[in-house]
């Protein structure tokens, strides 16, 4: 494996639609090559990834030396790779800190190492780990690894729950009033409040996303 780029692949337990995949092709004493990312799939898609036995689900973590992502780097996004340099290189030393230009930073294009590295290179690898591993990123995720009360549900903060079952329920400031749900998703935070089908929350970026739009257009 030296000089590669190492992403853990998860062994997969239920076909997920919230997470996104990777395909692993030939294998090596453990070590699979890399052969695409998949986005996050339909049901019936997922269903076909478990079957085939050839994805694993893509746990955002990466293993490799420095020097050959900055190289990757640098052949797939040389204006994120020059603009990321100069942001180190007019750094300033704080005492104990060290402040990246913000100059330069600042410039810097938001992406990922999926899609600005990892989906063009061919020095890709994967490790499959199978360690009972899940996105607590997500609400419905942590409703899988919360404790839940005589009805399934994992309850927080301010909230009235009657006939509701197999849900996740926060609210730090106002009362929430759940009647009548079954795997759902009720987050009340400052700004919003988000209400979701369990097996639909993986949407809350696109809703992200028209919200913004919304806010731009003054509406």
């Amino acid at each position: 494996m030296n000089g590669s780029l190492v992403t853990f692949g998860i062994v997969p337990t239920a076909p997920e639609t919230g997470y996104g995949y990777v395909k692993t092709g030939t294998e090596n004493n453990g070590v699979f090559n890399l052969e695409r990312f998949v986005e996050k799939p339909d049901l019936e898609t997922a269903k076909s990834y478990l079957a085939d036995g050839n994805f694993s689900w893509n746990s955002g973590m990466f293993v490799f030396k420095p020097s050959v992502f900055l190289d990757e780097l640098k052949a797939f996004e040389p204006e994120m790779y020059e603009l990321s340099t100069a942001s180190y290189e007019n750094a300033e030393v704080d005492s104990d800190f060290i402040r990246l230009d913000l100059n330069s930073f600042e410039k810097i294009k938001g992406n990922s190492i999926d899609y600005a590295v990892m989906e063009k290179t061919s020095k890709g690898k994967v490790v499959k780990l199978d360690a009972g591993w899940s996105d607590v990123g997500s609400w419905s995720a942590l409703w899988q690894i919360k404790d839940k009360n005589s009805d399934g549900n994992v309850v927080s903060g301010n909230a009235v729950v009657l006939d509701t079952r197999n849900s996740y329920i926060n609210s730090s400031k106002r009362v929430v009033a759940a009647i009548g749900l079954d795997d759902v998703v009720i987050v009340d935070s400052d700004d919003a409040v988000l209400v979701a089908a369990k097996d639909k929350v993986q949407n809350v970026k696109i809703a992200a996303e028209e919200y913004k739009k919304i806010k731009a257009e003054g509406k």
